[in-house]
């Protein structure tokens, strides 16, 4: 069984989505924490409606982000996998070097275009014919780490940036589960 920490900020339709899939015994993936940087954000409701351990951890109040990071790898039990599913914060070297080539995230659009938190936004405006999904390691930079993974989505004639959105996020919540598991039977975790 491999034990996983998710890491998000928001919303947590993304972590719904991997807890949901995951929560199959047979599928050999337990989700032991969710970390949190935002206190109240939706998605500690959805950790705690699925009996999953949180911890949210303060930036600000913390000082600095190696601080912030050592608190998070104080409250991380053993895992053999770090997903960022929406979460808003740039991983710095205290996490990166306990986790080497352990991190991954997940990103709503086909990088290397359109990388940072508008992804998505960004390649409607832009006029891309097609946009998608990115499952990458992550690295020192935003969004420029080995991609692992990527599912096209098409942007039809006439469709509204709600749409887009609501497609990607269907896209997200298929293609980051398939991504672990291809990590799991390929040995990379």
């Amino acid at each position: 069984m491999k034990q996983i920490a998710v890491f998000a900020s928001g919303n947590g339709t993304n972590f719904a989505a991997l807890a949901d899939y995951f929560a199959d015994p047979t599928r050999q993936v337990e989700i032991v924490r969710l970390i949190c940087d935002q206190p109240g954000a939706p998605v500690l409701a959805k950790a705690a409606a699925r009996h999953i351990t949180t911890h949210v951890v303060g930036y600000r109040q913390c000082g600095s982000k190696k601080a912030a990071e050592e608190n998070i790898l104080a409250a991380l039990p053993p895992v053999d996998l770090i997903v960022l599913a929406g979460f808003m914060r740039i991983i710095g070297p205290t996490l990166l070097t306990a986790f080497p080539h352990k991190i991954i995230n997940l990103h709503p659009a086909l990088l290397p275009a359109f990388p940072g938190r508008t992804g998505i936004a960004d390649a409607y405006v832009y006029g891309v014919k097609v946009t998608g999904v990115t499952v990458h390691y992550v690295d020192a930079g935003i969004d420029t780490g080995e991609i692992i993974a990527q599912e096209p989505v098409r942007i039809l004639p006439g469709m509204t940036l709600p749409v887009l959105e609501t497609a990607i996020h269907r896209t997200e919540h298929q293609l980051l589960p398939a991504t672990i598991e291809r990590l799991i039977e390929e040995g990379a975790i």
